[in-house]
């Protein structure tokens, strides 16, 4: 402001020095000398390298997920972050409307499972199909198969999978719940409506051109995408399912889930249980 009366003074043809001026507005002088002389920040080796080294590895990270596997604080990791601009660019995203019926929540695992079927490039067996079932509470992937079949008989193996791994048999669930999916041919087809019903299951369809209600098995077929498939070059169908099962161990028992307040799927499981 006072450099500003000056300047002005001055095209009036009037002079007067700094020091006048700051006599005037009772300002000490070396508030209008001062030049603040900012340090660069400075970044930690021992946080700087692990932190590099792991979004180098996959640099779909989030500052929350890469806090969460090195055991650092989040807030360091942020700004870590921001200073070496290696956060996750997210794609611009404009007004859409969301349905407010039928959101895809549980309170308690096995209240209500998802299931949904993605394609997968493997190289020169082509395009296959990814068939997953989740547990809408604690985010476990819980079975999966990859075929070179869309037909049911995959989503079948997926949900025979889960039922193996959640429970140790096949067999009618002793508490029946929810299965979701959308409303594809793979889902309403006799024999897959025939599989469900024979374990106890209730089937339950989201609204046709609705995917977001059955959005968390979008979500986690989005993550498998981007932190699996798109950064592989899959050779053969065999090859994209031993790294597929590699990710989803992964997923499960190391990835902490900012939903679950950065416990892994598994952990939530096991934390529930103790709980009850």
């Amino acid at each position: 402001m006072i450099l500003g009366v000056q300047q002005a003074l001055k095209a009036d043809g009037v002079e007067v020095s700094m020091s006048q001026l700051c006599r005037w507005f009772e300002l000490p002088r070396r508030t209008m000398y001062y030049k603040p002389c900012k340090a660069s920040p400075k970044v930690q080796e021992r946080f700087e390298k692990p932190i590099k080294t792991m979004i180098e590895q996959d640099p779909s990270f989030g500052y929350r997920t890469v806090a969460g596997l090195l055991n650092f604080n989040k807030n360091t990791v942020q700004r870590i972050f921001q200073i070496r601009g290696w956060q996750v660019k997210h794609r611009a995203i404009g007004f859409r409307p969301r349905v407010q019926a039928m959101p895809s929540v549980a309170q308690a695992p096995d209240e209500r499972w998802s299931t949904d079927l993605c394609r997968v490039w493997t190289g020169r067996d082509g395009w296959a199909s990814l068939a997953i079932v989740i547990d809408c509470y604690t985010r476990q992937i819980l079975g999966w198969h990859l075929s070179r079949s869309a037909k049911a008989t995959t989503a079948e193996s997926a949900l025979e999978q889960a039922l193996i791994n959640r429970y140790g048999t096949l067999g009618r669930v002793t508490a029946p719940f929810l299965l979701r999916s959308d409303n594809g041919l793979v889902f309403t087809s006799r024999s897959y409506t025939r599989l469900v019903k024979s374990y106890g299951l209730q089937q339950e369809f989201i609204t046709p051109h609705c995917p977001e209600q059955n959005g968390m098995v979008e979500r986690v077929i989005r993550t498998i995408k981007e932190q699996c498939v798109h950064r592989q070059r899959f050779e053969t169908l065999q090859h994209a399912a031993r790294v597929l099962g590699d990710w989803i161990g992964f997923y499960n028992q190391r990835r902490p889930h900012q939903a679950l307040k950065m416990k892994t799927p598994n952990q939530a499981f096991e934390m529930f249980k103790l709980v009850a």
